[in-house]
């Protein structure tokens, strides 16, 4: 799929946690991506063109519509994120390319999939389990794992919850690294995956997201500690 320019205006903005922010834009004709896929933002953050360039996943479900919704961590001394956190307003221009990126599921999903990330990396799992669930298309169980550190910061867990509750091909499964009175999995994302499929199956297809060291972890872990083929392990960056 081409990828190309977009003049779009941001027509929502809602806090999803202390950190992270949800981006509506607009377009003027209807946009086709994948499931997975992200855009590369031009911001007006410097003067020389690939220092403004910011890649975010699309969170929202591919639905051939002109809006599309982006979920962004505000990093600490990002100009990209500093920008639209502290500048950026409902009506404010952002032009961007794409879709672009092949983290996506394929066309038919005959495994098991367990989606492993951190943070903003549950981005491009939300568009693909929106699109599996509100399309009605043919999959096998789905198991998200999601790592934050503070309660605070989980993202789009009333979604996901309600998503658990009336689907019993859904699991949803949080680790906090840093709440102590928390109630569910203290830690990181790796205990949960290392202990619910530590017999290996050749019907699963784990997709992570996140930072470098965690996907590195995780691809260690599931590779080398648990006997996993590389083919069945799927990983993007944060971009």
């Amino acid at each position: 799929m081409p990828w190309k320019w977009y003049d779009s205006k941001i027509v929502k903005i809602v806090e999803e946690s202390p950190m992270t922010k949800r981006f509506w834009v607009e377009v003027d004709e209807p946009i086709d991506f994948q499931a997975g896929q992200f855009v590369t933002m031009d911001l007006p953050i410097h003067e020389k063109r690939l220092k403004r360039w910011r890649s975010y996943s699309i969170a929202s479900v591919p639905d051939n519509s002109k809006t599309l919704e982006f979920c962004i961590v505000n990093l600490e001394g990002g100009a990209g994120s500093t920008y639209l956190f502290e500048e950026a307003k409902i009506g404010t221009t952002i032009r961007f390319k794409g879709p672009s990126g092949g983290f996506v599921l394929p066309e038919s999903v005959e495994k098991d999939l367990v989606l492993i990330c951190t943070g903003t990396g549950v981005a491009p799992f939300r568009s693909m389990i929106q699109d599996l669930v509100q399309k009605n298309k043919t999959h096998q169980n789905i198991h998200l794992i999601f790592g934050t550190r503070f309660e605070e910061g989980i993202l789009y867990r009333e979604e996901f919850k309600a998503l658990e509750n009336a689907r019993d091909d859904f699991k949803y499964s949080i680790a906090l690294s840093r709440e102590a009175d928390w109630k569910g999995y203290k830690g990181y994302v790796h205990q949960i995956y290392m202990e619910d499929y530590k017999e290996v199956r050749n019907d699963i297809d784990f997709y992570i997201c996140g930072w470098s060291n965690m996907i590195d972890e995780a691809v260690e872990n599931l590779i080398l500690k648990l006997g996993y083929d590389k083919s069945q392990i799927h990983y993007e960056l944060y971009g």
